[in-house]
């Protein structure tokens, strides 16, 4: 699939076209089920949540126009509302992590030329979740770092800008310029940090071990990487988008019969037959412009770790002896002019 030595860019691109082609089926198949599983959790979810507070859902949308509604009302709507948002948040970090660790449990078995079989790749995806899940959050929490301590220190600017009835144009450019001067210090722990899903499940390390071997990783060639990284990300966003436009233009004619039926007064139930159809072309060019963005820039960067560890740890070696295969030379020497020499 990928030459046994140091890659260049056309490698990389190359490699990741090759391995959604072989295992293309292994790679739908179980993003599918992490994201099809959480649309349908929290599908569940909110039919949950609409069975408890239903009746004061349809008191609040009731309400005379000009009164407000019963606070007795919208509390339960404000509880279960939040209540469904967590457990979308804590779902969709699940499904995320399940596909961060797909790209490279495929990859082990690709970059060696066997076939990444389904049952194979979904043992060794559901074992490294866990791991990393903790290396997003981990990194979450260290990009999240600099904003906080800026947001203090900002707002706390602020409030003695107000106290003292100063003119807000300094606190403005302070907010301004400071959100500024953080994005390329985020972008380079981003970067940094960038290798560590694959570290986690190459070679089955916990988020701390994998940040700290990502670094090293990294550490020399940010720069190729951080490239590279921005390249496939571009192209994969560019694939993700035209493949929604198609879904939104039928979920958009799908709608219009429903609409022109519906009356100038339309029942809750109405709009929601009328919304259901729109929304489900919707979730569903959604999820599949979500599985090119998610699936394409991890095989490439599952690919760029396997390139730093040629370039750094010599592991071109170990795989050609695993795929008993000759090593490619990184720059084959030239044969002599005038044949071979010695006897």
């Amino acid at each position: 699939m990928i030459p046994l030595r140091p890659l260049q860019l056309g490698d990389i691109l190359g490699g990741t076209f090759s391995a959604l082609g072989r295992c293309w089926k292994t790679l739908f198949g179980i993003s599918l089920i992490a994201y099809g599983g959480a649309i349908l959790t929290l599908v569940l979810a909110a039919g949950l949540a609409y069975l408890i507070v239903g009746d004061h859902l349809h008191a609040v949308l009731d309400v005379r126009g000009g009164d407000d509604p019963h606070w007795s009302d919208t509390l339960p709507l404000i509880v279960a509302g939040s209540a469904v948002w967590v457990f979308a948040l804590i779902v969709m970090l699940l499904a995320s992590s399940m596909v961060s660790a797909v790209c490279p449990a495929a990859l082990q078995d690709a970059v060696l030329g066997k076939p990444a079989t389904f049952g194979t790749v979904w043992r060794r995806t559901l074992a490294r979740v866990p791991a990393v899940l903790g290396t997003g959050l981990l990194t979450s929490l260290i990009l999240a770092v600099p904003f906080l301590l800026f947001f203090g220190l900002a707002l706390t600017v602020s409030i003695i800008a107000v106290t003292d009835h100063t003119s807000p144009g300094p606190v403005i450019a302070l907010w301004f310029l400071g959100l500024l001067a953080l994005m390329p210090l985020v972008i380079w722990l981003w970067i940094r940090f960038s290798l560590a899903p694959a570290v986690a499940v190459f070679e089955t390390a916990g988020p701390v071990t994998a940040l700290r071997r990502s670094t090293r990783l990294v550490r020399g060639s940010w720069w190729r990487i951080f490239g590279i990284s921005l390249l496939v990300y571009l192209m994969a966003s560019i694939a993700g988008y035209f493949i929604q436009i198609p879904f939104n233009m039928l979920g958009m004619f799908s709608a219009v019969p429903g609409a022109n039926m519906v009356g100038p007064e339309p029942e809750p139930s109405e709009i929601f037959a009328v919304m259901s159809v729109f929304m489900l072309f919707i979730m569903l060019g959604a999820l599949f412009s979500q599985l090119v963005t998610a699936l394409f820039p991890q095989l490439a960067i599952g690919l760029l770790y396997v390139d730093q560890r040629i370039r750094k740890e010599s592991l071109d070696v170990t795989l050609a002896e695993a795929a008993g295969v000759p090593l490619t030379p990184a720059n084959p020497a030239p044969a002599p002019p005038y044949g071979t020499y010695g006897p």
